[in-house]
């Protein structure tokens, strides 16, 4: 009976059918669950980052045509390739300024 039970069209088709259904349904929920998680986000005012340490320039100042006016003022076809120091390497002064940035932060919000 056993063998039959396994072989019948329910098992081949029928289970899994509903465990497409049941478990795609629960992988959904997690992606849209994510939408809303995102949404709840607050976007920084201009206090706020300039107590991070972060200096904000006024809406009104910058506009798809000032930005443009600046890219296009810079020479793209002459460059050079420069690598970036890592955080691990001696000697890396903007890692250490980072690294006492944080500190300070983290100090200050304590």
């Amino acid at each position: 009976m056993g063998s039959r039970f396994l072989k019948g069209k329910f098992m081949r088709f029928g289970a899994p059918f509903l465990v497409l259904v049941v478990g795609g349904s629960f992988g959904l929920k997690e992606f849209s669950q994510i939408r809303y998680d995102f949404r709840n986000r607050k976007n920084i005012t201009k206090e706020d980052a300039e107590k991070l340490g972060i200096p904000m320039k006024p809406q009104a100042e910058v506009t798809l045509e000032t930005e443009y006016k600046k890219i296009t003022k810079i020479d793209t076809s002459n460059w050079e390739n420069i690598r970036g120091p890592r955080p691990w390497e001696d000697g890396n002064k903007l890692y250490e300024e980072a690294v006492q940035r944080g500190k300070q932060n983290t100090d200050k919000a304590s």
